[in-house]
């Protein structure tokens, strides 16, 4: 009854933390990189198979649910017109995320595609760091502190605790917390230049 509780928690909250976000993009208060959630999102989607795959149970839907979501912030990214600057930086970490699959299926080991998709995630925030460096104001504070809270509920909800299913949400959990003080910092060099 403990992990269901702490997967539902970790659902609502990933519902939470969203829907703001979401609503802000359709507002155009917020440009995500488009390039950042496609790759967040596929590799999302990918971690959730091998989390599964790896007996992480209840914490690995909230993984599932939370790729399905990354994806359509993708798309709405795209239609809203977020930030669509795409260097081949950026067509590089794509292609690593789409070799998470083939690593999988060769090793017959879902740790080298969670491995692999993890490093990959982490650079795909490279673009978001790099807009939001610039404009710090253009991304959630909240969302990214949110999303660290929400990624050690997942943790926590795991039915089975392995390097297949815990690596994912620990690193990414950490990144966000990183992301969220980094915007804050960022934050308040640019009131201080004004």
């Amino acid at each position: 009854m403990y992990k269901e509780l702490l997967s539902a928690a970790a659902t609502i909250l990933t519902f939470i933390i969203f829907f703001p976000y979401i609503r802000s993009i359709r507002r155009g208060d917020l440009k995500p990189h488009v390039f950042s959630w496609v790759i967040w999102g596929l590799g999302t989607l990918i971690v959730s198979f091998a989390q599964l795959a790896g007996r992480g149970g209840l914490g690995a839907w909230v993984i599932f649910v939370s790729g399905l979501i990354t994806i359509y912030i993708a798309l709405l990214a795209y239609f809203k017109r977020g930030d669509t600057a795409i260097t081949s930086t950026d067509w590089i970490f794509l292609g690593l995320a789409l070799c998470a699959l083939p690593s999988w299926f060769f090793s017959s080991d879902p740790l080298w595609a969670v491995v692999t998709l993890t490093f990959v995630d982490i650079i795909g925030f490279g673009p978001t760091l790099r807009k939001a460096y610039a404009h710090p104001y253009n991304e959630s504070v909240s969302f990214f502190a949110l999303a660290a809270v929400r990624n050690l509920l997942v943790i926590l909800a795991l039915e089975h605790y392995s390097l297949t299913t815990v690596l994912f949400p620990a690193v990414v959990g950490l990144t966000c917390l990183l992301l969220a003080f980094m915007l804050i910092y960022w934050r308040s060099c640019s009131r201080l230049k004004q």
